[in-house]
């Protein structure tokens, strides 16, 4: 890399490379303490591992039989500050465990729930307990079979719209979000950083920065290689893949099944009538970019549900199907089930810092950003404190706009129904989806607008004009598989026909804006 004059390029604290839940947290949580960051991501926000979750944000209730009560006990508490920090985008969800004799006894869940129960404090969740499926609302889409089981509480999120919503706020406090904008090379000198950034046309630009955080989710080895440093740890990828198909369940109860082999999949709502179910653990190789789930994954999560439920899904009822490569530690001899979805960082301080994040999972993001942050920013002479563990996340002050003093579980039923007070002309599916996506920032959408007219044309039913110029102004969507896929799940609700609408739309409205291929 040509290395001209390092005063005549722009300047910042940190370079956050990697635009998933690690490295927005991180950004927001350094620009929050008053440090210039700039955050560069190759393709869209969570355009891979981030979006392709269980969409749960919880303890983890099997890491309790491997003995990660640190894990479980600091997921359970992060549970509990995300509910409140953005409870338009993480909702309490109650999930119902059949029992299966055969793999565990019952003392044994009986004793999990217990710890899960007590480990962290609960705010706003009920307790566990025993259920007769004979009686249960949840039983009767179930097997004979299955009679006796037990029910606990965890929480269900909009992972990618969680990711965009931590870029907002990371913006909003003087962050740099470029999207589309890949790290081509970085070189380090005892003042700091030059990093060579490729924009999405190929146009290559320079930075300095003072320090550099390695946030590449699967591509994190990659990146620390582009700094020509030695490697330090080694991930291993474990691909998680998942199918969506018509609802199963009655009501809007999860479900957690036990299998033979001591996995368990998922059987969770997915928005009004659809159900997701997951995930797999299948160790992967190759370009995280380019994973998709396979015949023999959606074998194992039909049969999987098949053993419990009345109606069995079949290949051909999936709507919809996408998979995601966790970046885990590597533990030599562990199945790709059992490695570890802890986190570690690592600083480097042999000149310029460089920290970088290995691992990790969806619900711990905060924790992990305010530790990296930790470390970081003292080195960087900052003294600012920690803030983000009672700080709202952009849309998330509900309590706020409903004039209380103190958030409540109840605050998002309370929202929805007066943004459909105040805006009766609009229609009810698509304000309870504003309510849900944007939380009070759908007031940003709806400002002077005194009906539909006034939100521009309908390209494809519920969705206006308007919607997408803002998701295009201030949300870094580029295309159509940027809104109708990761920022809202559109796609799942729309025809061919449609879709292509909303794709012309950026074509015309947004001529600068790339096409991208990653959904």
């Amino acid at each position: 890399m040509h290395l001209p004059d390092a005063e005549q390029l722009p300047r910042c604290d940190v370079l956050v490379v990697g635009g998933g839940i690690n490295g927005c947290g991180i950004a927001r949580d350094l620009a929050g303490r008053g440090l210039g960051v700039w955050l560069c991501e190759q393709h869209d926000l969570a355009a891979h591992t981030s979006s392709a979750s269980s969409k749960l944000v919880h303890g983890g209730l099997r890491y309790l039989e491997q003995f990660e009560f640190g894990l479980v006990r600091k997921a359970l508490h992060e549970r509990e500050v995300l509910l409140r920090a953005a409870p338009h985008l993480v909702r309490p969800l109650r999930i119902v465990m059949p029992h299966d004799p055969a793999l565990r006894p019952r003392w044994m869940l009986r004793a999990g729930l217990f710890l899960y129960d007590h480990l962290a404090r609960r705010g706003w969740l009920p307790a566990s307990s025993a259920i007769d499926l004979r009686t249960d609302r949840s039983g009767a889409v179930l097997r004979d079979a299955w009679r006796h089981g037990f029910a606990y509480a965890d929480a269900r999120a909009d992972d990618a719209r969680l990711v965009v919503a931590c870029a907002l706020d990371a913006a909003q406090r003087g962050c740099r979000v470029h999207t589309r904008t890949r790290v081509g090379a970085l070189a380090r000198d005892a003042q700091g950083w030059t990093a060579e950034l490729i924009g999405d046309g190929g146009a290559r630009t320079q930075l300095r920065a003072r320090a550099v955080v390695n946030a590449g989710g699967p591509w994190a080895d990659a990146v620390h290689a582009a700094t020509g440093l030695g490697a330090t740890r080694r991930l291993r990828l474990v691909k998680g893949s998942h199918i969506v198909v018509p609802r199963l369940q009655q009501g809007d109860d999860g479900y957690i099944l036990q299998q033979p082999d001591r996995r368990i999949v998922f059987v969770l709502p997915f928005g009004a009538r659809l159900s997701l179910i997951g995930t797999t653990d299948v160790e992967y190789r190759a370009d995280p970019a380019l994973a998709r789930i396979d015949s023999a994954e959606v074998d194992y999560l039909c049969a999987s549900v098949a053993r419990y439920f009345r109606r069995a899904p079949q290949a051909s009822d999936i709507v919809w199907s996408y998979a995601g490569v966790r970046p885990l530690l590597d533990e030599p001899d562990t199945r790709a089930a059992e490695v570890s979805r802890d986190y570690r960082l690592e600083l480097d301080v042999a000149g310029a810092p460089l920290l970088s994040v290995w691992g990790g999972k969806l619900t711990t993001f905060r924790l992990l950003a305010e530790q990296a942050a930790d470390l970081l920013a003292p080195r960087l002479g900052c003294r600012a404190p920690a803030w983000t563990g009672g700080a709202v996340l952009p849309g998330g002050d509900l309590a706020g706009a409903l004039g209380r003093a103190r958030p409540g579980p109840d605050d998002f039923d309370a929202f929805a129904a007066q943004l459909q007070q105040r805006h009766a002309w609009l229609d009810a599916a698509v304000c309870a989806r504003w309510a849900h996506g944007y939380g009070t920032r759908a007031e940003r959408l709806l400002d002077g607008v005194r009906g539909t007219s006034g939100l521009g044309a309908q390209l494809a039913p519920g969705l206006y004009e308007a919607e997408l110029d803002y998701l295009a102004r201030e949300e870094w969507a580029r295309c159509a598989d940027d809104v109708l896929w990761r920022r809202s799940k559109l796609g799942l609700e729309f025809d061919l026909a449609q879709r292509s609408a909303v794709e012309l739309w950026f074509e015309r409205a947004r001529p600068d804006h790339a096409q991208c291929a990653c959904r």
